[in-house]
């Protein structure tokens, strides 16, 4: 490992200062993906800021009963949280299928969202990628890709992000809140990360200098229901091949509001736009469901080895969208008070 300096922030304010006055500078939380790549050698961060000890740690309701989610909440503490596991299900079991107990003991709610891709090309330097050295190629596209994106890949990059969290926050309609030391904004949780286009190497929106200080997730409405599934190779430690995260309220027998975010698809959680839009409004049911899930991955664009993740999410997601909307629905699918 190549040396680094080391700066432990005692505020939101210092710690973005530091970053902004360092261009190679990394945020360290639980370090449980940037320390990884750093003995790899794909990070080499000259400086790290510790923010893992900000005042950031805690999960608060607001006067709407909307939720602020601090970034340095851990992974484990979140998924039990009893507001979340209440009003939110969907992201109580997202954390839980992603990665190990361990590892959410130690993971942040910022810096899951922050996680780079798993993808064995981008990790080993002895191998082409664009997203770790623009230009060099990608060397997935015409190799190893069973595991890569069918939706949203560009010639130069055909990875996917890892997060099951961040699929939960899509169809949520959640916000990332950052600060800078030009102010604070926020940004909508399925805008957050990027596709791939023509630069690979930049997988979110926040600006150099900017920290993740919290999630917002927005009141729940009387009558939601949420669910995530995640299909993978084992029963645990393992990234989606394909997950969905689906919200839902049927009122008189109606679907009066739906979202649907994939996993395992693309390069950041693909809301399924076209499908909620062909099913709002609409009566639930096997057939509606089967027919905005094919025109919404109708835009599927699978390589030579990942074809089967089409067919794959299509089931997931009709799978989810029938226990949600049954009367009895099954005791793992969440309702909210």
């Amino acid at each position: 490992m190549k040396s680094f300096r080391y700066v432990r922030a005692h505020s939101v304010e210092e710690a973005t200062a530091a970053h902004a006055g360092r261009p190679t500078s990394r945020y360290l939380g639980g370090g449980t993906n940037l320390v990884d790549l750093m003995k790899l050698g794909v990070e080499r961060p000259q400086t790290l800021i510790d923010v893992s000890r900000l005042p950031l740690d805690g999960v608060r309701e607001l006067a709407d009963g909307s939720l602020r989610v601090g970034a340095t909440v851990r992974n484990s503490d979140l998924a039990s949280h009893p507001l979340i596991r209440a009003r939110h299900p969907v992201l109580s079991q997202a954390l839980l299928a992603g990665a190990s107990g361990q590892l959410r003991n130690m993971a942040t709610t910022g810096g899951n969202l922050l996680q780079r891709t798993r993808c064995p090309y981008f990790q080993d330097l002895a191998k082409p990628c664009n997203k770790r050295e623009p230009g060099s190629g990608c060397g997935a596209r015409e190799g190893v890709h069973r595991d890569h994106a069918v939706l949203g890949h560009s010639a130069q990059c055909i990875a996917t992000h890892p997060s099951d969290m961040a699929v939960a926050l899509a169809a949520l309609d959640a916000q990332v809140e950052l600060q800078g030391v030009r102010g604070t904004r926020t940004v909508p949780a399925a805008d957050f990360h990027r596709l791939p286009g023509d630069r690979p190497q930049t997988d979110t929106e926040i600006a150099h200098g900017e920290l993740i200080t919290a999630v917002l997730l927005p009141p729940s409405a009387p009558g939601t229901v949420s669910a995530y599934r995640k299909a993978r190779d084992r029963a645990s430690y393992a990234f989606a091949l394909a997950s969905v995260a689906v919200v839902a309220v049927v009122r008189e027998e109606t679907l009066h509001e739906v979202r649907i975010a994939f996993g395992g698809l693309a390069h950041r959680p693909w809301r399924a736009r076209r499908a909620e839009e062909a099913l709002r409004g609409a009566a639930p049911g096997g057939e509606a469901f089967e027919r905005a899930l094919d025109a919404e991955l109708a835009a599927a664009e699978p390589l030579r080895d990942n074809a089967f993740k089409v067919p794959l999410a299509r089931n997931l997601a009709c799978d989810v969208l029938r226990r949600l909307t049954r009367p009895d629905a099954d005791a793992d699918v969440g309702a909210a008070p």
